[in-house]
C-alpha cells in the first residue's frame, strides 16, 4: 500500500481504497464521523423482521418473513432479527465474558495470539489502533474462526492453541451454534425473495466458513476523542452477513445511501442486527447491498468512560468456493471467482497487498470443508 495513503489515517476516504474493493460502491464517505459536517437520519428506521414467522408460520409465515427480510436488505442492508429465539441471558453470559477476557489477560497473554491468515480470515488478536493499516480504531478485537470451536468431533483439538485461559471456548460455542441454526433460514428467505431455489446454498452453508470476532472498545480517554479518530473505522463486511446481537452502549451508525445520511442504529436488547457484505452483493448482483457502518463515540458523552463490547459473527463459504451471480437475478454484472481471491483481495486493503492471494499459491489450510 502506498505509505502517503497509509499516513492519511483518520482523514482518509474509502474511495482513497477503491481499487481494492470487488463489488461496485459508488459511495464516497469519510471513514470517521465528521463532528458538525455529517448529516443524519433520525427519521429513517431500520425494519424489523420477525423470524418467528419462518420458525412456526409455516408456508405463509416463511414468505411473510422472506419478503419483511429481502425488502429490509434490499433497502439498507441492514434489518433487526426478533423472534430468533436466543436466550438474552446467553447474550448476558458472552458479553461479560468478553469483558473479563480483555481485562484478565496482559497486553502480553493477548498478543501471544497474535492475528495472521488463516485461509481468507484474519484469526487472532488485533492490539487496539491496529485492527487496521489505515485507521487507528479505538478498540481491541479478536477473531476466532470455525477451527477455534470444537464443533465438528474432529479429533485432536486443543483449546489453547486458540484461547489464553480455559473455559471460554465453551461459553462463546454456545452462541456460535445458536448462531448456526440461523444460518439456513437467513439465506433460504434471501434466496426466496429474489426468487431463487431457497436451498440453492443449503449444502455450501452447513457447517461452513465463519469468523467470530470479540471487539472490546475500551473507554475513550479525551486525548483520543479530541484526536478525531473513530471506535471503528466505517466500512463494508465482506462476508455473505453478519450476526450482531444488539450492543447495550450505542456508537453504530449505518450510511443509507439513498440520501447520504447516517442512520443511528440502537436495537432492542436481545435481538440481532442483520447485515449483507460483499460476498452477497456480488452473488446478488447488487440487488443487497453491503452497506457502510462505523462506531462512534455514544451519543450521551457520560457513556465515553464506559466500555463497549460487542461479538458479531461474520458468515463467509469455504475458500474453494466460487462465487457466481444468482441465476435468478438478471444479466451478471461479474464474473465468478474464488471465495479465497475475492476475500483477500478486498482485505488486503486493511491488512497489506502482500495479503491478497491467487487461488494458485493458495496456504494448504486455506480449502477446509466438510
Amino acid at each position: 500500500m502506498n505509505n502517503d495513503l497509509q499516513k492519511k489515517g483518520i482523514h482518509a476516504s474509502n474511495q482513497d481504497f477503491k481499487q481494492f474493493e470487488q463489488v461496485n460502491k459508488p459511495q464516497s464517505y469519510q471513514l470517521t464521523e465528521q463532528k458538525g459536517q455529517d448529516e443524519f437520519d433520525d427519521d429513517y428506521q431500520i425494519q424489523s423482521c420477525d423470524l418467528d414467522l419462518f420458525v412456526n408460520g409455516g408456508e405463509v409465515g416463511r414468505r411473510e418473513f422472506a419478503q419483511q427480510l429481502g425488502s429490509a436488505l434490499k433497502d439498507i442492508g441492514f434489518a433487526v432479527l426478533t423472534g430468533h429465539g436466543i436466550d438474552l441471558e446467553l447474550y448476558e453470559q458472552c458479553n461479560a465474558s468478553v469483558r473479563q477476557l480483555f481485562e484478565q489477560t496482559t497486553v502480553n497473554q493477548r498478543m501471544a495470539f497474535e492475528a495472521h491468515r488463516h485461509g481468507s480470515v484474519n484469526q487472532g488478536y488485533f492490539p487496539i489502533k491496529k485492527t487496521s493499516i489505515i485507521h487507528p480504531d479505538l478498540v481491541e478485537g479478536w477473531v476466532f474462526c470455525r477451527r477455534a470451536f470444537d464443533l465438528d468431533s474432529k479429533p485432536g483439538f486443543n483449546e489453547s492453541e486458540f484461547w489464553p485461559l480455559p473455559g471460554y471456548e465453551a461459553v462463546f460455542r454456545q452462541l456460535v451454534t445458536a448462531h448456526e441454526k440461523l444460518i439456513l433460514p437467513v439465506m433460504q428467505s434471501m434466496l426466496r425473495f429474489l426468487g431463487c431455489d431457497p436451498h440453492l446454498y443449503d449444502k455450501k452453508l452447513t457447517t461452513t466458513n465463519f469468523g467470530f470476532r470479540l471487539n472490546y472498545y475500551p473507554a475513550v480517554s479525551p486525548d483520543d476523542h479530541d484526536s478525531g479518530a473513530g471506535r471503528m473505522l466505517g466500512h463494508e463486511d465482506v462476508d455473505l452477513f453478519t450476526f450482531l446481537p444488539a450492543p447495550d452502549v450505542d456508537g453504530l451508525q449505518v450510511l443509507n445511501r439513498r440520501n447520504m445520511k447516517w442512520v443511528r442504529l440502537n436495537a432492542p436488547a436481545g435481538s440481532i442486527i442483520l447485515n449483507t457484505g460483499d460476498y452477497m452483493q456480488r452473488i446478488s448482483n447488487d440487488i443487497f447491498p453491503s452497506t457502510t457502518h462505523r462506531v462512534s463515540d455514544p451519543v450521551n458523552p457520560g457513556l465515553l468512560d464506559q466500555p463497549r463490547i460487542s461479538f458479531p459473527m461474520a458468515i463467509y463459504l469455504w475458500e474453494n468456493e466460487i462465487l457466481e451471480t444468482l441465476p435468478c437475478t438478471g444479466e451478471s454484472k461479474y464474473p465468478p471467482v474464488s471465495a479465497l481471491r475475492f476475500h483477500t483481495a478486498i482485505t488486503s486493503k486493511y491488512y497489506g497487498a502482500e495479503y491478497a492471494v491467487n487461488d494458485e499459491n493458495a496456504d494448504d489450510d486455506s480449502q477446509e470443508s466438510t
